[in-house]
């Protein structure tokens, strides 16, 4: 489906936004055509003030700069206010309920609940008793509002998304695990290479492959070949990574080397914080053709985008 040739209606049925999979190719084209009206309101200085009277809560259970500050801009702009719930597995395992969290903070005017850090099995009880939107901004098996902000940001770069080619390289991550899915209902072609040490969840890959063909390999060289779009991800976020790993993760490198595998001046897409000299080089992810930018600015504004449509 050409997203170019799609008529939004600026709504999706959906309360919560946990993985990708639970969407249609259709609902993700409203959320990318929402996050393109949020941006040029924004350049506009138009208005957007959507949320007041509404309290977004977040609660994360790991450290995060760009995604926090996203959050708390947007739902500023948005005219929300914003407050930051105290999360711990200490008070979990001593006998927090997850379905009393959610009844009352819903009584305290809130009207979402954007997660971090929250294991599925956590998150799916989140969903299970809770009226309001709960939004997962990163956890084991996804990180969808990033994918939908790579999305947006090709489809603003190429002025298209349908038959480009995306090739993701190195460590199997969450954030490759939702960007797969996102991207081969979205129409673009999909290669995948990671090392057989570090694949990408195998449920994930399975749900991916039934919306379209996923060339899979084991060698960078042959994912990135003819490839429009070059992308990969930290190998250590809140993580340490060994010499062994590191060794094993070297060929999946994006460098000039790679690089020159892809089409003339294809793109590059990292999600940030990146290791410059490990999982990429500096003169790629900081050259004229890397979109990291561009995927950080936007990430305000699908974050705004996907808080519009959900909260109710």
């Amino acid at each position: 489906m050409d997203i170019n040739r799609y008529f939004p209606s600026y709504s999706v049925q959906h309360l919560h936004m946990v993985k990708l999979t639970d969407y249609t190719t259709e609902e993700l084209f409203e959320i990318l055509y929402a996050t393109k009206a949020m941006k040029a309101k924004f350049i506009a200085h138009e208005d957007t003030r959507i949320l007041l009277g509404t309290t977004v809560a977040l609660l994360f259970n790991d450290t995060s700069i760009r995604t926090r500050s996203a959050l708390e801009i947007g739902i500023r702009q948005l005219g929300g206010v914003c407050a930051n719930l105290p999360y711990s597995e200490h008070d979990m395992r001593a006998g927090e309920n997850i379905k009393d969290i959610v009844n009352v903070i819903s009584r305290y005017g809130v009207g979402a609940l954007v997660t971090r850090g929250i294991n599925q099995t956590e998150l799916d009880e989140f969903c299970k008793y809770s009226d309001i939107s709960i939004i997962n901004s990163t956890n084991e098996n996804g990180i969808p509002m990033q994918t939908m902000c790579d999305l947006f940001t090709i489809w603003e770069r190429c002025a298209r998304l349908e038959g480009l080619k995306i090739a993701y390289v190195g460590k199997g991550s969450a954030n490759a695990a939702s960007l797969i899915t996102g991207a081969v209902k979205c129409g673009l072609e999909v290669a995948l290479a990671t090392p057989e040490q570090f694949p990408v969840n195998a449920e994930a890959l399975n749900d991916a492959m039934q919306y379209g063909n996923i060339e899979l390999t084991d060698k960078p060289e042959a994912a990135v070949k003819d490839a429009d779009i070059v992308y990969t991800d930290s190998y250590n976020y809140h993580s340490s990574i060994s010499n062994e790993e590191k060794k094993i993760l070297m060929p999946y490198q994006v460098n000039k080397s790679l690089m020159s595998h892809a089409k003339p001046n294809a793109l590059f897409m990292h999600s940030l914080p990146a290791n410059r000299g490990v999982e990429v080089t500096a003169d790629i992810i900081d050259g004229k053709n890397s979109l990291v930018l561009d995927q950080g600015e936007n990430k305000l504004h699908t974050i705004k985008a996907i808080l519009a449509l959900l909260v109710r």
